[in-house]
């Protein structure tokens, strides 16, 4: 019996980025071989000795022409996980270079750029695919609820999605933080504007879950927990409420709340309203709860300087960021990567495509416009 083909990944970025967990991810399936890794030049010294770390650990090639890489007759699709003002324009070219593009998100910074990677994908004819929650077990069954009709005819949906890392409590409360129109800088070495982080996760669920897009919104930023976040002019916290081109009402709460604020990982909860009964599914439902007499969980004193916020998994152990062992979920999540897989090996688009990614790029800067403006925006 023949073998599967293996398709040839070419990785944009190292380690602390999420390049850590996803090439990881490709590389444990059989049908992808890792050709090596590469990125632009005249980059940051720090960069370019991250980058080489992960090839190092990966044990494959650093390859200094970020050109010549892509356009190796033995690569078929792209990796991207550089930083978000960057990935934009390197996804474009990968696409227009006749690669298929697996982006990390947010897919791009602004506007602009994600309209520019969704024409390379469609000019170039080539697969994309951005990372998400979809595969989630809560995503799973979001939509077997929606798909059996239990709760009638939906027309409400909320979304309440943390992440429970950083050491929280250290905001100053007294000095709330106004918000700009347009958003430039998204990621520090110690922050990240959160709702750009975390609420395309719920934004790119809607979409999945409904086939609707955002029609307008209604956006506040917040500075609740961390003074990280307010030395570099970003919110820790945001909430949403938007209307959908299908007219269903949907909000969103979601930020960084800090490591002690949760069991495990952070809230992930998704409400579902319909005409005839309301399901709340809980990402760490069903579990396994542990109750011992275990020395209690505690959050690292001296975390890693060049990771406070323990955003990477690299640098978790060496920050001293041990694993939160009270709750088990009992339901897996599905394999990001895999079903990327799936799709070149049948040729088939994925469910989060380009396009899914660029519209939450353009329902996020609508977000912080309206938070600025204090009125409603609508979407293109």
């Amino acid at each position: 019996m023949s073998s599967a083909r293996q398709f040839g990944l070419l990785l944009i970025s190292g380690n602390q980025t999420h390049q850590e967990n996803y090439a990881r991810g490709f590389a444990a399936d059989s049908r992808c071989k890792l050709i090596g890794l590469t990125d632009e030049p005249y980059l940051p010294e720090r960069r370019q000795r991250l980058n080489r770390q992960l090839a190092d650990e990966l044990e494959v090639p650093y390859l200094e022409d970020l050109d010549a890489a892509i356009n190796r007759e033995d690569v078929d699709f792209v990796c991207l996980c550089p930083d978000p003002e960057r990935r934009g324009r390197l996804a474009a070219k990968c696409a227009r270079a006749g690669k298929h593009i697996y982006v990390d998100k947010p897919m791009t910074s602004n506007v602009d750029d994600a309209r520019d990677v969704v024409a390379a994908v469609e000019e170039s004819g080539v697969l994309s695919q951005m990372f998400s929650l979809v595969r989630s077990s809560a995503a799973r069954r979001a939509r077997e609820v929606i798909e059996s009709g239990r709760i009638g005819k939906l027309i409400g949906l909320h979304c309440e999605q943390t992440f429970s890392k950083g050491k929280s409590g250290t905001a100053d409360l007294s000095k709330p933080r106004v918000e700009k129109a347009e958003a430039t800088r998204f990621t520090f070495i110690d922050s990240k504007r959160e709702l750009f982080c975390v609420g395309l996760y719920p934004l790119v669920l809607f979409q999945w879950l409904t086939g609707e897009k955002i029609a307008s919104v209604s956006g506040t930023t917040h500075n609740f927990f961390f003074k990280e976040h307010q030395a570099n002019d970003v919110e820790d916290f945001a909430c949403l409420l938007m209307k959908t081109t299908g007219g269903l009402d949907a909000t969103i709460t979601c930020g960084r709340t800090g490591w002690s604020s949760h069991r495990s990982h952070g809230v992930f909860l998704i409400h579902l309203i319909g005409t005839e009964d309301a399901v709340t599914i809980d990402a760490f439902e069903p579990r396994l709860s542990v109750c011992s007499n275990a020395p209690a969980w505690q959050e690292p004193s001296d975390p890693h300087p060049e990771d406070p916020m323990g955003f990477w998994s690299s640098t978790q152990a060496s920050g001293g960021v041990t694993p939160k062992l009270d709750w088990w979920p009992l339901e897996t999540a599905g394999s990001d990567q895999m079903h990327f897989l799936d799709c070149l090996e049948q040729n088939q688009p994925s469910d989060v495509p380009a396009a899914v990614g660029a519209h939450a790029v353009e329902a996020i800067h609508a977000a912080y416009e309206s938070a600025a403006m204090h009125e409603t925006v609508a979407l293109g």
